[in-house]
């Protein structure tokens, strides 16, 4: 066997490491809740799944054992950043007088506000904290967590206090004490 032979077996063995529609399979449907639960619209959610998962598409990640952290990580970041859009957006909005004004029963209206308030907290603090949050928020182990953040297991609980921390003081601090 020669050289040339040999890279195309490694180009082959990569290829068949890599089977994108598995992944898209087993992994669509969680990374689009991911989203969902972070910017709060199922439908967006499953736009910026797709965003998501093209990225991969393009550019598939050289040890394909961390493909799940990696989409879980991006799920999240590609959350953020919508909320970050829409935040900016509002604020805008905000300054030429545009009002979004849907009626709607107090217990929506109370439970629509507070998710918001939420977002925007989500949305200032350190995107790793927030990042951390909402993966846990899913039930995600620390392992699990670690794996997705490409940190060490060890340091997950103190970082999850540190981030819980770093909400909590956000919360108090835009809104007052929760009650």
């Amino acid at each position: 066997m020669n050289a040339r032979s040999e890279a195309v077996d490694d180009t082959r063995i990569e290829e068949a490491a890599f089977d994108f529609e598995a992944i898209f399979h087993v992994h669509y449907e969680r990374i689009a809740r991911v989203i969902a639960r972070v910017v709060g619209d199922p439908g967006r959610a499953e736009e910026l799944a797709v965003e998501v998962f093209l990225k991969l598409w393009r550019r598939p990640p050289a040890d394909s054992d961390k493909v799940a952290g990696w989409l879980y990580r991006s799920a999240v970041r590609k959350g953020l950043d919508e909320l970050r859009r829409r935040t900016r957006r509002a604020r805008y909005e905000g300054l030429f007088g545009f009002v979004r004004k849907v009626p709607t029963p107090e217990d929506v209206r109370t439970t629509s506000e507070e998710r918001e308030k939420v977002h925007t907290v989500l949305a200032v603090i350190a995107a790793g904290q927030a990042e951390l949050l909402l993966l846990r928020s899913h039930a995600l182990s620390y392992d699990e967590l670690a794996t997705a953040l490409d940190l060490n297991p060890a340091s997950i609980g103190t970082l999850l206090s540190r981030a819980q921390h770093a909400f909590r003081k956000e919360y108090i601090k835009r809104y007052g004490q929760t009650r």
